[in-house]
């Protein structure tokens, strides 16, 4: 007989990878534009000021909370 696999953790494991995968990649893709758009401004290093740091948490905050939402099962 074959085992039987526990399909009940399975899925937490596999939604923490997919969604780490995704976050670098974000991340990644963020910083990647921001230098860019750094270099093409004839800056040496991105300036990002108070405000732009706020509103940036801001949005964040709320996709964490849109996202999180989405594992409420409520529609």
């Amino acid at each position: 007989m074959p085992p039987v696999e526990d399909n009940e953790g399975n899925w937490r494991v596999k939604v923490l990878i997919v969604g780490g995968v995704l976050g670098a990649l974000l991340g990644v893709g963020s910083a990647y534009l921001m230098v860019r758009t750094a270099e093409e401004a004839g800056r040496k290093s991105p300036e990002i000021g108070t405000g732009d740091a706020i509103r940036i948490v801001i949005a964040l905050i709320g996709l964490v909370r849109g996202i999180a939402a989405l594992g409420d099962g409520k529609k």
